[in-house]
């Protein structure tokens, strides 16, 4: 696994994804994960939330946390102004973002850029290694497959890669144990009827902790 340089290289990373309120904030700043994540502008998205509300929260985060950006489809300048500000420390773009925009977005941003990937197949990590993001999630919603597993250990990803989909705390230090990603990301299973759970931040973040 290569190295990272985000300031902090022990052990492995954990991301909760998808805050939207003045309680999120409150939440990761007492359990403090590496990174968290706000979808940006995007309706179809339950978690959206727009320009303004992430420029305010953010202005709550610790600064030991390292806030997201999560994209699909947006305007590049969209992005460049929000890593630009300072508002956000990296971008994570969930669309289809092809090679063209990624490559002239990293010319205008030393910020990591991270694109996600839908593993399912050998063929997908091959894809996936290819592009010229420098951090990759991979998602596959049945990871928790032996089979799925075994194809990620298998493909000797060299790249290191933010592991997402299906992860909570009854397998989480399997999916650590087992396919040693750079961080995992988590959104659903730290909440409660759709709003993020204080407990359920905490209780990740510990487990991630101790392995």
């Amino acid at each position: 696994m290569q190295k990272m340089t985000d300031g902090n290289d022990s052990g492995t990373k954990i991301k909760i994804c998808g805050l939207r309120r003045r309680e999120d904030i409150l939440a990761v700043n007492e359990a403090k994960p590496d990174y968290c994540g706000f979808i940006i502008e995007f309706p179809s998205s339950f978690r959206s939330v727009t320009v303004d509300e992430v420029r305010e929260l953010v202005k709550e985060l610790d600064p030991e946390i390292r806030p997201v950006g999560v994209f699909v489809n947006a305007p590049m300048e969209l992005v460049r102004t929000l890593l630009d500000d300072g508002t956000l420390a990296l971008a994570q773009l969930h669309g289809q973002e092809d090679e063209s925009y990624i490559r002239e977005l990293k010319t205008y941003t030393d910020k990591l850029i991270i694109k996600a990937f839908s593993i399912k197949t050998a063929e997908d990590i091959e894809e996936s290694t290819a592009k010229p993001g420098r951090l990759h999630p991979v998602g596959s919603r049945q990871w928790r497959n032996r089979k799925d597993i075994r194809l990620v250990i298998d493909s000797g990803i060299e790249r290191p890669f933010f592991l997402a989909g299906g992860i909570g705390a009854l397998n989480m230090k399997q999916a650590i144990c087992e396919i040693r990603p750079y961080a995992v990301d988590l959104s659903s299973s730290v909440e409660t009827e759709k709003w993020k759970d204080p407990k359920k931040i905490r209780q990740v973040v510990d487990i991630v902790r101790r392995i």
